[in-house]
């Protein structure tokens, strides 16, 4: 059997002009091939090629520091970037801005399932994920510059009902990443926490006649690798880099707890501090039931996670995040994604599935604005191009959704104590605004299904009626005109039934 071993700079000498690369990894450096990426970067920068690539990546990719996806974030060697989120790297995002690079931004699980269906060699994926968000086609197509004119998504109908068509993508090379390989290429992840979709891509690629390219950590000997640990067969793999220096995170050189090794005490962790993210996660928490099946969004709503361990429930219901946690804790800031004391890890893809068939009981989802219709932007804001992620899966299908999210933001600040909040100094962008920039969730499309679907405040809480948004809840402490109405672009229905949000949110 051939040497599959390769260095870094003679992986990515195999790359051409106009290659198309699947990449593996998400967020804070999980599953990141950060050496490939680097070299791959480098040697653009010393010779001037590859030039027009075009990479595919389900998740964002980076630190928001200049890993992961920036550090191949240069005209001339990104043609094309398709993606379920860019807000990892802001270098690239300027790069899309700018209109020096061609970019889509897809929803994380289709995406996550599209490497099913190249693998399989299926038309595409069909799905309803994206109907009457900005990724149908009747609204944005998930373009998300004007270079991108080419249509990638088409309303079809079957049996009488509409769904989305994703038509098959072609690959020539992959980048993924485990922790250790075996001669013949078989991969583990014992250190990774999160694995994603390593297998898919890799079966995906391979199947399209291309590349694969595989990064770890640690070299093992053939036969001395537990083949039910194996998340990419050897088969699959064509080269293999080892980088030493291969992290788990872009925080944590080995976090144990992450991979299952070690269950950490949850309750000594250190609690949120009270202001206006630990009050909309106990409002939030409310919402929370015995045996809940539950996804926790990244920003306001992982704090509904520390509010859950310090007060002692977590073991009420059970926390999933989209990369593809189970169980524990999930972590919250740049390594969104992991999660302590997991009770199970499987692949994001399969995560995706029972997400997709409403297998969630709540989302907890973020929110950067909110119109009159209930209809949620969390996608993009001006020049802030973050991507849908997991968000279009994850609300679509749950059983009930509750938004979290500041009143307004870029530099709110607020007292809070004795049983009430005072708005000292109010933000100066607004959330609540006549007309959302971008639909990532669709207040109607959601009415039309039933579900049901409620925004949290540190100064209010709303639900969506069939009427609109209607005011549910407000602070103590907080006056309705001063404080809500007047930082709305639109009057809010208000409930005949207006009650206070519980005092005991508002105290240490």
């Amino acid at each position: 059997m051939k040497d599959k071993i390769l260095s870094a700079e003679a992986a990515v000498a195999l790359i051409g002009d106009g290659a198309r690369v699947a990449l593996h990894g998400s967020g804070g450096g999980i599953c990141e091939p950060t050496l490939l990426l680097k070299k791959l970067g480098e040697r653009f920068q010393k010779n001037g090629n590859p030039k027009g690539i075009s990479i595919v990546h389900s998740t964002g990719i980076g630190n928001k520091e200049g890993t992961g996806i920036d550090l191949i974030a240069f005209a001339g060697l990104v043609k094309r970037d398709i993606a379920g989120h860019f807000g990892m790297s802001p270098k690239m995002g300027e790069l899309i801005l700018g209109n020096q690079v061609e970019a889509y931004n897809f929803p994380q699980g289709v995406l996550s399932h599209m490497f099913h269906a190249v693998a399989a060699r299926t038309p595409g994926v069909i799905t309803k994920i994206g109907l009457n968000t900005y990724v149908d086609p009747r609204l944005e197509g998930g373009k998300a510059n004007d270079l991108a004119t080419e249509d990638l998504v088409k309303v079809i109908e079957l049996d009488g009902e509409e769904w989305l068509f994703f038509p098959r993508f072609e690959f020539d090379f992959a980048f993924v990443r485990g922790t250790t390989a075996d001669l013949n290429g078989n991969i583990t992840n014992e250190e990774d926490g999160p694995f994603l979709e390593g297998m898919a891509i890799a079966q995906a690629v391979k199947n399209c006649g291309g590349t694969v390219i595989a990064q770890v950590k640690y070299l093992a000997e053939n036969g001395t690798l537990d083949p039910q640990q194996v998340r990419i067969p050897g088969i699959y793999v064509d080269h293999i880099v080892v980088d030493p220096e291969q992290t788990q995170t872009c925080l944590h050189s080995y976090e144990p707890s992450f991979a299952g090794k070690v269950r950490i005490p949850l309750t000594r962790m250190e609690p949120l501090s009270l202001g206006p993210k630990k009050i909309i996660a106990r409002r939030a928490a409310k919402e929370l039931f015995e045996g809940a099946i539950v996804n926790l969004g990244y920003g306001a709503p992982d704090g509904v996670a520390a509010v859950a361990s310090e007060e002692g429930i977590l073991d009420k219901f059970t926390l999933t995040v989209e990369q593809g946690s189970i169980g524990g804790r999930p972590a919250g800031g740049v390594v969104f994604g992991t999660a302590y004391n997991p009770e199970a890890i499987i692949p994001m893809d399969a995560q995706f599935t029972f997400y997709d068939g409403g297998g969630l009981d709540l989302a907890y989802l973020g929110m950067a604005q909110v119109d009159q219709h209930g209809n949620v932007n969390s996608s993009r804001v001006g020049r802030m191009l973050a991507g849908c992620g997991g968000f279009i899966n994850i609300t679509q299908n749950a059983k009930k959704v509750i938004f979290c999210g500041t009143f307004t933001a870029k530099g709110l600040k607020c007292s809070v104590g004795d049983g009430k909040i005072s708005i000292d100094q109010e933000g100066s962008v607004r959330k609540f605004v006549d007309r959302a920039a971008q639909i990532t969730f669709s207040g109607d499309y959601a009415g039309s299904l039933g579900q049901p679907v409620l925004y949290v405040t540190e100064r209010a809480v709303f639900s969506r009626s069939p009427e609109g948004l209607m005011l549910e809840e407000i602070a103590p402490g907080v006056d309705l005109e001063r404080d809500i109405l007047a930082h709305m672009d639109f009057k809010p229905l208000i409930s005949p039934d207006l009650k206070e949000m519980d005092p005991d949110f508002f105290r240490e």
